[in-house]
C-alpha cells in the first residue's frame, strides 16, 4: 500500500512538472525565476512592466522587457513559458538557435524534473515517515501511561490484599489470645 502510494505521488509530481506551463500574465516572481535561464533580473523587469499593463503577446514582452530579445523569448518559451497561454512563434533564426540550444536544456530539464518529484516524493514520504514515528511514539506512550496505571491498580490491590491478610491475621492471634485467656481462667475458677 506504501509503496503503490509513494509510486502515485512520484506520477502526479512527474506529470505536473513536465505539463507546467508558466505564463507570463500571471506568474510570481518565484514561478519566473523557475523557468530556465529567468533569473532575478529579468523576473523583476517582466513584474514592472507587467504592474504597468499585462502583456498582449511575445512581440510586446520583447518590446517592454530590456534583455528579452527573439533567442530569449525563444528559449523561455522552450523552457515552458507562455504569454497569455501562447508559445513564442518568432522569426526562424531564432527558432533554430532555441532549437540548438534546447536540446541540451531539454536533458537538463528532464534530469531536473525527474528529481523535483523525486524530491518531493521524499519529502512526502519524510513526513509520512515522521507522522507514523510520532503516531508509534504516542501509541508506545499510551501503551506505558496504561502499563504504568494498571501496575499501579495491581500494587494498589496487592496492598490491600496484603492489609485484608494482615488484619484477618491479626483477628485470627486476637480470638486465639481471647480463647487462650478464657480456657486459662475456667480451670482456676474450679479450683
Amino acid at each position: 500500500m506504501f509503496k503503490t502510494l509513494v509510486a502515485i505521488l512520484m506520477a502526479f509530481f512527474a506529470a505536473v512538472a513536465f505539463a507546467a506551463a508558466v505564463d507570463v500574465n500571471k506568474a510570481n516572481q518565484a514561478e519566473l525565476e523557475a523557468v530556465k535561464g529567468i533569473g532575478p533580473a529579468i523576473a523583476t523587469k517582466i513584474l514592472d512592466e507587467r504592474k504597468k499593463a499585462p502583456f498582449k503577446d511575445w512581440n510586446d514582452m520583447i518590446e517592454r522587457v530590456k534583455g528579452v530579445g527573439e533567442s530569449n523569448a525563444a528559449r523561455f518559451s522552450a523552457e515552458g513559458l507562455t504569454v497569455n497561454g501562447a508559445a513564442f512563434k518568432g522569426s526562424a533564426q531564432a527558432a533554430t538557435a532555441a532549437k540548438k540550444e534546447e536540446k541540451p536544456a531539454v536533458k537538463r530539464t528532464a534530469t531536473a524534473a525527474s528529481a523535483t518529484p523525486t524530491a518531493a516524493a521524499a519529502s512526502a514520504v519524510q513526513a509520512d515517515t515522521k507522522k507514523v514515528k510520532e503516531s508509534k511514539r504516542e501509541a508506545a506512550s499510551a501503551a506505558k501511561a496504561a502499563s504504568a496505571a494498571e501496575a499501579k491498580a495491581a500494587k494498589a490491590a496487592k496492598a490491600a490484599s496484603a492489609a485484608e491478610a494482615k488484619k484477618a491475621k491479626d483477628e485470627k492471634k486476637a480470638a486465639k489470645a481471647a480463647e487462650s485467656k478464657a480456657s486459662e481462667a475456667k480451670p482456676t475458677a474450679k479450683k
